[in-house]
This record gives structure tokens, sequence and C-alpha cells, in this order.
């Protein structure tokens, strides 16, 4: 019914009320948003805003050729608000181009909705209101940026948009079987994912407990932060939440290298997710256990937050210290695999826990074909236990004493699953 009813209406019609509608709405959140300033201050709200779309789709039917109409009255438009500009510099003594721009937009209005899909229109119209809306929201978010925040957000737009499709695809050598590309490809996988985190912690949220601390931190190292937050066990009051933010910290490193595997490499993604499945499972009941069933350690005072150290992701030493890593590692790895085979590989994989485990696998997930899947998701699994174990050494060695066997019994667990399941991937 709806439908023959619209279509019996003329299309113009409802393109100028679309046009009406818009702009009154436009109009009516400008006199909401300066409600509290004297009306003779403002050049108009919500009459005068609908009458700029009506003028604007006036002019635009009248030649949607040429556009001559339409073009004359936008350029009139424009002197008036500027002549309204200069006299508000001058007599009020008042800035800003917010509700200038905006009208017109509204102006533009009339051509969007005969030349652009209503879902493009109506995104726009949205736009408008919202950043109109939220101006104290982005001047208190601007407060949080630091004076390289941008840089560094140009970096790795550098990185990913420029540098990386320029890279030749080959490989540098016999020895390195690895591509420019696919080395640059890793970098910027890596970061991605730990900037992302880095973004989420410093303005979504920078006052974060422990528990977030050990989940966010857990996507850019699991390592560093077990490191930071075994240190800082000694100073919270909740130390079996010092615990649990730990285990979550390593339940993000299965998600982040999941994340990283079914970027580079689906066929050993999908052979890794039954493991990461299980230790996932397993590393948040090892938490749920700590936070809720064994509270009787230093529980009396509510979760503060935590300062997490940790410099940027993007940072030019990071960035030289994980490709310095990865070429070495897709040597080692080359190496190994061609004068001792599997076996060379296997323990590879158990010694490589002591250092940053993402080259080398990252080197795994990009294998060509000169290891099997299997050997690359035993060698995965190695690493991950290999990893964990320094993880509990650093976590023993730096944390309150009343967490220090919470630690051992969490990280031996996932120890031990480990290697259980390493040794299954290998029958």
């Amino acid at each position: 019914m709806a439908e023959e009813i619209l279509h019996i209406i003329p299309a113009d019609i409802i393109k100028f009320i679309l046009v009406t509608l818009f702009s009154f709405l436009i109009g009516l959140e400008q006199r909401r948003y300066h409600i509290k300033l004297e009306f003779e201050s403002l050049f108009g709200t919500d009459r005068t805003f609908t009458l700029i779309g009506i003028l604007g789709f006036i002019l635009y039917i009248i030649g949607p050729q040429t556009l001559i109409p339409f073009l004359g009255g936008g350029a009139a438009i424009a002197v008036l608000l500027a002549v309204y500009y200069f006299q508000k510099i001058q007599v009020q003594k008042m800035f800003g181009l917010t509700s200038l721009i905006i009208a017109l937009i509204t102006y533009c209005l009339a051509p969007l909705v005969y030349t652009q899909p209503h879902w493009l229109v109506l995104l726009i119209f949205i736009s408008v209101l919202v950043l109109t809306e939220i101006k104290e929201t982005l001047f208190e978010f601007s407060k949080k940026f630091d004076n390289n925040e941008f840089i560094t957000l140009a970096k790795f737009l550098v990185l990913a948009g420029v540098i990386l499709p320029l890279l030749p695809d080959r490989a540098i050598s016999e020895a390195v079987n690895i591509s420019p590309y696919k080395f640059a490809l890793a970098i910027v996988a890596v970061s991605g994912i730990s900037y992302f985190s880095y973004l989420l912690k410093k303005f979504v949220f920078p006052e974060s407990g422990i528990i977030l601390t050990g989940i966010l931190g857990g996507m850019y190292s699991s390592t560093a932060t077990t490191f930071i937050l075994a240190r800082k066990s000694k100073e919270l009051t909740g130390g079996n939440k010092a615990t649990a933010a730990i285990i979550l910290a390593t339940t993000m490193m299965y998600v982040r290298l999941f994340m990283l595997a079914l970027f580079f490499n689906q066929t050993i993604a999908m052979l890794l997710l039954p493991s990461f499945a299980v230790f996932i499972v397993v590393s948040v009941l090892l938490a749920l256990y700590f936070l809720k069933f064994r509270g009787a350690v230093n529980t009396t005072e509510e979760d503060k937050p935590v300062a997490q150290q940790r410099s940027n992701p993007l940072e030019l030493k990071t960035a030289i210290v994980f490709g310095a890593l990865f070429i070495f590692f897709a040597f080692v790895t080359g190496f190994v695999s061609k004068h001792y085979g599997n076996g060379g590989i296997s323990v590879l994989s158990l010694v490589v826990g002591v250092t940053d485990i993402d080259p080398f696998i990252m080197n795994l997930f990009q294998n060509k074909g000169t290891l099997e899947n299997s050997m690359i998701v035993m060698a995965v699994l190695n690493a991950i236990s290999s990893n964990n174990l320094l993880k509990m050494i650093y976590g023993v060695s730096l944390c309150d004493k009343a967490i220090r066997w919470q630690l051992i019994i969490g990280f031996s667990i996932l120890i031990v699953l480990g290697l259980l399941i390493s040794f299954v991937v290998h029958l």
C-alpha cells in the first residue's frame, strides 16, 4: 500500500519533502545547540536553514543541466555568509565557521537528493548532526593527544599504504627465502594489532584497571605485560586480580597469533584453531578461578587503574628490532630445516621462546612449502609453550610472594597442555 502511494506522488514532491525535512532538522539542531546564545548573535536557525535548503532546491531544478542558477545562488549565499562572518568578528569579537559551513551543506542538499543514493544523503545528514553535537567531546578527546601522535599515525600509513605496495615480492636469496614485501607485510600486521591495542589503551580505556590492562596488554605483548604486572603486584591490593590479569594477557596472545595466522595462512590458522580454542578456554577458566575463587589474597580494596608504561609499537627502534629478528629467524629456520629437518625445527621452536616469538612464528606462517603443515603447527605450539615458561619465570621472579604459587600453577597447566597438544599433533 505504501509503495503504491509513493508511486502516485510525483518524484519531485518526494525530493522536495526530503530536502525541506533535512534542512529543517539541521536548523532545529542549530537552535538547540545555540540555545544559550542571544538570538541576535545568530544569522538564523530552523527557519533560515529550511529556507536555504528550499532555495537550493528551487535553483537546482531550474537548470539541472548547466547548474548556472544553482551556482549563482551558492555564490550569493557565500557572499552573505562572508559579510555576516566579518561583522561577527568586528562587532561580537567571535570566531568560528561551523554554522556557516553547515549552511552551505544545507544549500547543497537538493543536488545530493537528486543525484546520489538516499543512503548517502542520509549519511551526510547524520554526520552533520553528530559532528555539531560532539564539539565538547572532540575537544576533550584532543587533549589526550601528545605531540607525536599524528606522526605515529603517519608512519603507519606510510608503511602500510606507500612503502608496502612498492616492495617486490621476490625472495631475497636462497638462504633467506623471504621477499621484501612479505617482510614488510609481517611488520605491518604485527604493528597494526599492537597499534590498535595501544590506541584502545590510551584513548578508550586510559584509566583501565588491572584486568583490562592484562587483556589490552596481551594484544601488544603478553611477555612485556607479564613483566609489568608481576612487578606491579607488589603494589596492588588485589593479588588474585594480578594473577588473573597475567593469565588473560596470555589468553590474548593466542587470539593475536590466530589473527596473524588467519591473515597470512588460512590453512595453518584452521589447523591451529582447535588447539588455540582449548588454550583460550583453559586460560579463561584459570583466570576466572583465580579471580573468583582465590579472593582471599588482598582483596579489601577496589581495583585501581594501572599505569602501564610501554613505548609506542611503531617506534623506529621497535621496528628495527622486529625486522632484524625476522630476517635472522628466516635464515636460521631455513638453515635448520635444510640441514637438520623436522627435529631441528622442533628444537629451534623450543629455544626461540626466550626471545620475541612473533618474528619466528611470522616466518612459519609465510613458509612456502619447505615445511609440512603439521610441522608448522607443532613448531608454533612449542614456541608458545617455551614462551609461557619464560613468562612464568619472569612472573615468579618479580611478583608478590602471595601469588607465586598461583602463577606457577597457572602457567604449568598451560605449558603441560601445550606440550601434550604438540605431542598429539606430532603423532
